[in-house]
C-alpha cells in the first residue's frame, strides 16, 4: 500500500472494491487559468518586485546607512521580498512542468516560500508599530526605536517565520501521486509504461491522524499570523496615528493621511481576496465536492493568489519611495548609472563634459536630500 493519502485503500478488500474507477478531477479551467497566469502574469510580478526591491537593497547598501528602525524593518522587508520573487519562477516551472528538479528543490522551494510570506507579513505588522510609537508615542519614541531593539525584533520574526514554516519543510515531498499508478492498473502495460512518471511536490503523510492535523493546522496558521494579525495591528496602529494627524496643525497632514490610508486600502485589496478564498477552501477541505466545484475554487484561488503577490511590487513604493529622501536616493542611483554608462559609451572628448554633469548633478541632488525628510508620513 502506497502511504501517500490522495486515495487511501487500506480499508477495502477486493470483493468490496469497485472496478468501475474514476480518475481525479482534471481542473480544466484551474490549468487554463495556470497556463496564462504562471507563464506571463508571475514573470511580470518577479520582474517588477525584483527591480524594485533591489533599488531599495542598493539604497541602503551604498547610498543610505541604516539610522533608524523603520530603516532595519524596510530593508529586512525588502530582501524577504526578493527571495519571494525569486523563488517564485522556480515554483511555478515545477508546478508546470510536474516537478522536474527533484526532492531537494521541492523542500527548499516551498519551505522558503512560507519563511518568506510569513516573515514579510509580521514586518509590515512591525513598520506599523514603529509609525505608532514614532507619530502617537512620539515623547517615548528615541528610548523605543532603537537600532539594537530593532536588529533584535528582525532576528525573532525571521526566527518565528522559520519556526512556523517548519511542517512546510518536513511534510512536503517529492513523489508519484498514488493514482497515477493504481487508479489505471488494470490498463495495457503497454499504455502504462509508454509516459513517464509525473511527480508532484505535495504534502505526504504516513497516517490519517497527521494528514488532519498538519492539513488544518498550516493554513489556519497562515491565516491568522500571515494575515489577520497584520491586519488588525495594522487598523490598530493607523487609526491611532490618523486621530492623531488629524488633530495636528499641519499643512501635510492631509497628504500623511492618504499615505495611511494607501497602505491599508492596498494591503486589503491584495490580500484579503485570497485569504477568504482559503479560509472558504480550509473550513470545507474534508468535504465531498463536485469536480466543478472544486475546479472552480482551484481556479479562485490561483487567481487571488496572484493579486496577493502584487503586494511585494506595490511594498517599495508605499513604504520606501514615499519618503523624501529616499526618492532622492533613487534618483542617485538612477544618475549615477547613467553617467557610468556614458563613461563607457560616449567617446573620450566627452568624457570631461559628462563628468562635470554628474559632479554638478550629484552636488544638487546632495543638496536637496539635507532638505528633505526622512522616511516618515
Amino acid at each position: 500500500m502506497s502511504n501517500q493519502l490522495d486515495y487511501d485503500y487500506s480499508n477495502y478488500n477486493d470483493s468490496d472494491f469497485d472496478y468501475n474507477l474514476f480518475g481525479p478531477c482534471s481542473n480544466q479551467k484551474n490549468h487554463s487559468v495556470e497556463l496564462v497566469v504562471g507563464p506571463y502574469v508571475h514573470s511580470i510580478i518577479c520582474i517588477l518586485g525584483f527591480l524594485g526591491n533591489s533599488l531599495v537593497i542598493v539604497t541602503y547598501a551604498f547610498y543610505k546607512r541604516t539610522k533608524s528602525m523603520t530603516d532595519v524593518y524596510l530593508l529586512n522587508v525588502a530582501v524577504a521580498d526578493v527571495l519571494f520573487v525569486a523563488s517564485l519562477p522556480l515554483i511555478v516551472y515545477n508546478e508546470l512542468w510536474a516537478w522536474p528538479m527533484g526532492p531537494v528543490a521541492c523542500k527548499l522551494l516551498r519551505g522558503s516560500y512560507s519563511v518568506n510570506l510569513y516573515s514579510g507579513m509580521l514586518l509590515l505588522a512591525c513598520i506599523s508599530t514603529d509609525r505608532y510609537i514614532a507619530i502617537v508615542q512620539a515623547r517615548r519614541s528615541f528610548r523605543l526605536r532603537s537600532l539594537p531593539y530593532s536588529r533584535v525584533i528582525c532576528a525573532a520574526v525571521w526566527s518565528a517565520a522559520l519556526l512556523l514554516s517548519v511542517p512546510t519543510f518536513y511534510f512536503y515531498n517529492w513523489y508519484e501521486p498514488s493514482h497515477t499508478r493504481d487508479t489505471f492498473m488494470y490498463e495495457e502495460e503497454a499504455n502504462r509504461t509508454s509516459e513517464p512518471p509525473r511527480y508532484v511536490c505535495e504534502f505526504q503523510f504516513t497516517d490519517n491522524a497527521t494528514a488532519w492535523r498538519t492539513k488544518l493546522a498550516v493554513p489556519s496558521t497562515q491565516l491568522a499570523v500571515g494575515f489577520f494579525l497584520p491586519l488588525l495591528v495594522m487598523v490598530l496602529c493607523y487609526s491611532a496615528i490618523i486621530a492623531t494627524l488629524l488633530r495636528a496643525r499641519n499643512f501635510q497632514r492631509h497628504k500623511a493621511v492618504r499615505v495611511v490610508l494607501a497602505v491599508v486600502a492596498v494591503f486589503v485589496v491584495c490580500h484579503l481576496p485570497y485569504n477568504v478564498t482559503l479560509l472558504y477552501d480550509t473550513a470545507g477541505m474534508f468535504q465531498l465536492r463536485s469536480c466543478e466545484e472544486s475546479d472552480v475554487l482551484q481556479a479562485a484561488k490561483t487567481v487571488t493568489q496572484t493579486i496577493a503577490y502584487l503586494h511585494c511590487c506595490l511594498n517599495p513604493v508605499l513604504y520606501a519611495f514615499v519618503g523624501v529622501k529616499f526618492r532622492n536616493h533613487f534618483r542617485r542611483i538612477v544618475l549615477d548609472l547613467w553617467c557610468l554608462g556614458k563613461r563607457y559609451i560616449a567617446p573620450r572628448r566627452f568624457s570631461r563634459v559628462t563628468s562635470e554633469i554628474y559632479v554638478s548633478t550629484r552636488r544638487s541632488v546632495d543638496g536637496s536630500s539635507e532638505n528633505g525628510s526622512s522616511f516618515t508620513m
